[in-house]
């Protein structure tokens, strides 16, 4: 179950992810961009069996806010479920995304991991620490999935660094 929202992200009524995604109702996802100690991002590859872009690339481990739940609890447990790893998570900004399979308010947080992620297989089927032009390389060479490069350009701007 998710909160679909309006256009203001303000709360209109509780329904199902799959009714909102195939009904193009905006809900709300967080996602955060983890780093180590000396700055390079944690990128990953989704498994091969999870419903939405099996095998795709990406930046941002998260997924759906739950009712009543805010952008950064959801954020904190999305990580723990993906990553196996507990990290205070930093708001960093928040947009209206119509990337990917339907539109969603995306919140975007920022952790810095100092303990080894031990991603779950069922999520995750690879992951690894890149610098910033070796994510730039990796984005011309791979397939991510599509609000990757959304996520980047906020990201960048919002923390004033220029990473895509």
């Amino acid at each position: 179950m998710v909160e679909r929202v309006d256009e203001q992200d303000q709360v209109m009524a509780v329904v199902g992810r799959g009714q909102a995604v195939r009904r193009g109702w905006l809900h709300r996802i967080a996602v955060t961009v983890c780093r180590d100690r000396e700055g390079r991002i944690l990128v990953h590859r989704r498994s091969e069996h999870v419903d939405r872009f099996p095998g795709h690339y990406e930046v941002g481990l998260g997924g759906a806010v739950a009712p009543g739940e805010s952008y950064e609890e959801a954020a904190s447990r999305e990580l723990a479920e993906e990553l196996g790893v507990r990290a205070p998570v930093r708001f960093i900004v928040k947009f209206l995304n119509r990337s990917g399979l339907s539109p969603h308010w995306l919140a975007v947080h920022e952790a810095v991991l100092s303990d080894t992620p031990c991603p779950d297989p069922d999520e995750v089927m690879w992951h690894g620490w890149l610098s910033e032009s070796e994510l730039l390389r990796s984005m011309r060479k791979n397939l991510f999935t599509p609000d990757t490069h959304d996520v980047l350009r906020h990201y960048s701007s919002a923390v004033e660094r220029r990473i895509v």
